[in-house]
């Protein structure tokens, strides 16, 4: 591919995070590929197909899921987060292909971001709430 042929390529960015996972998301016009830190998609995700839905919810949701390919660089976290963290990447790369694909996409809740994480351990406590066992006497 000449270097005149690729920047006539549209590539729409989008980045999702959930708990201590980041997924960077690529957009390509294409046939509805997933291809997740250089494995096909299902492989990575297990062949969970409530994962594989998930991550393709937003494409499904305005009827694109065969035009464009999803390329993914993944990492931190588990399978779990790492699937929401590309289903919110997709879906804020969709916001940039086009601005009007914003509304359908926050009505269904696409493009919010889940902020819970694991909460922090205090010193004196023996996990984040759990405390030692109270003895009267």
């Amino acid at each position: 591919m000449t270097q005149a042929a690729s920047s006539q390529r549209a590539v729409y960015w989008g980045t999702g995070r959930r708990k201590t996972a980041v997924a960077r998301v690529r957009l390509v016009p294409g046939t509805g590929k997933l291809i997740i830190n250089d494995r096909p998609g299902d492989q990575y995700l297990q062949y969970q197909e409530a994962l594989l839905a998930s991550v393709k919810a937003p494409l499904e949701l305005l009827g694109l899921e065969n035009s464009y390919d999803i390329l993914v660089r993944a990492h931190g976290g588990g399978v779990h987060g790492q699937a929401d963290a590309i289903k919110l990447g997709v879906a804020r790369a969709l916001c940039e292909v086009d601005p009007a694909n914003r509304g359908p996409l926050k009505t269904e809740g696409y493009l919010k971001r889940d902020p819970r994480a694991v909460e922090r351990k205090k010193y004196g406590l023996r996990k984040a709430r759990k405390a030692p066992q109270y003895s009267k006497r």
